[in-house]
């Protein structure tokens, strides 16, 4: 049974009828207030009817009344809902305040920083340099390391093909989030398959997306082989190990290319300055 529903308050340029919402037996209905694109009003979010709960196809907005049964009056706008993959009945919900306005608040603009490369090629490292540097400046940013992410968000992904473009999709779209808030998000993770990072910059505008590829030998990071696992790999301990048995594809026309061959390599700094000056000469630090 559902619990009988207490008016709410009119907000926007919507306005209510008690006695229409009264001619709606056990119906559920939410009404948010803001603006959106193309006008502001209030937005039909869902009714429950009978046993079953149902999507609501359309709602009115404007300065107009729903009729008695709930439809919308003739000539005013509508939003339908849609479907996205599996999930279906849903309606984009816009706030006044964006990516804009946030961007301004923080004095920066958002954007991914992409650090691909093999294991042990120096990718948190230079995340953590990145952000320190950043830090120090003044702006925000936020690490997304592969490692970390699978403690959590994608504990229940293993290594193999599959689940590793739905690890890369997963982050894909929470650094988009992060971007859209107006922070720099460094993602760093092997991602090896050069398709699952084109689909994480297609998410953004191309320019909010900056590969950078730490073009680290096979060899050299075999030698530093951090968390042993090159050992592992190359004793059979370990399956699909980017670089033994399982291909890193590097990136074709990545932003930003670091090379470091055995005796040369730069230092944590070095790296960061370099990501540093791209942002800056491309506008992404607004001091």
């Amino acid at each position: 049974m559902l619990a009988k529903a207490l008016p709410r308050p009119c907000s926007g340029a919507v306005h209510c009828r008690r006695d229409a919402q009264a001619a709606w037996p056990r119906s559920v209905v939410g009404v948010a207030g803001g603006a959106r694109r193309g006008g502001v009003g209030g937005r039909l979010v869902a009714a429950v009817a009978g046993e079953r709960s149902e999507a609501v196809q359309t709602a009115a907005v404007g300065g107009g009344k729903h009729h008695d049964n709930g439809s919308a009056m003739a000539g005013m706008d509508k939003l339908v809902t849609s479907t996205v993959g599996k999930s279906t009945n849903i309606l984009w919900h816009d706030c006044p305040i964006g990516q804009p306005e946030r961007q301004k608040l923080l004095n920066q603009k958002g954007c991914v920083v992409w650090i691909t490369g093999l294991s042990g090629s120096g990718k948190s490292t230079l995340a953590c340099a990145l952000s320190r540097q950043l830090y120090s400046r003044g702006h925000l940013t936020y690490i997304l390391d592969g490692d970390n992410l699978r403690h959590g968000l994608n504990r229940d992904l293993s290594f193999e093909a599959k689940d590793r473009a739905e690890n890369i999709r997963r982050v894909g779209e929470v650094a988009k989030l992060f971007a859209d808030a107006g922070l720099i998000c460094i993602a760093s993770l092997i991602s090896p398959y050069r398709s699952d990072r084109s689909g994480c910059r297609n998410l953004l505008h191309n320019s909010s997306f900056i590969e950078v590829f730490l073009n680290v030998p096979l060899e050299v990071c075999e030698a530093r082989d951090p968390k042993g696992l090159y050992k592992l790999a190359r004793a059979g301990k370990i399956k699909g190990f980017t670089g033994i048995d399982d291909p890193y594809e590097p990136p074709s026309d990545c932003e930003i290319v670091i090379h470091c061959k055995a005796g040369d390599c730069a230092t944590p700094k070095s790296m960061a300055d370099k990501v540093v000056t791209y942002l800056e000469a491309n506008g992404f630090l607004q001091d």
